[in-house]
């Protein structure tokens, strides 16, 4: 039987949860670096993020993780990344926790 997209998509979002920004201690979903998270035919996933500033240090790594976890999930057969500049981020995009975590609240 085929996993379903919900199924997928959860397990996207908590392989995600495990990946941090290494200047944030907080997990990119929280920090509102991810934009949008779409599975399509149940197994391909795209990914839109962004990052904290365009000059981040982990620009270069950040993306390669993102794509190599997800990958790694049981029922992905393809992972597309694509980071994004618009809208910008900002501290607002960060989920509550994640704004109280760092004394933002």
């Amino acid at each position: 039987m085929e996993p379903d997209t919900d199924t997928i998509e959860e397990k996207v979002i908590r392989e995600l949860q495990t990946i941090y920004d290494p200047e944030i201690p907080v997990n990119i979903f929280e920090l509102g670096l991810v934009y949008k998270v779409e599975v399509l035919n149940n197994d391909y996933v795209k990914i839109l993020m962004t990052l904290t500033a365009p000059s981040c240090p982990a620009a270069q790594t950040l993306p390669v993780e993102v794509d190599q976890k997800v990958r790694a999930i049981d029922g992905v057969s393809d992972v597309e990344v694509t980071i994004t500049w618009d809208p910008p981020w900002n501290k607002s995009m960060m989920s509550e926790a994640a704004q109280l975590e760092l004394g933002f609240l």
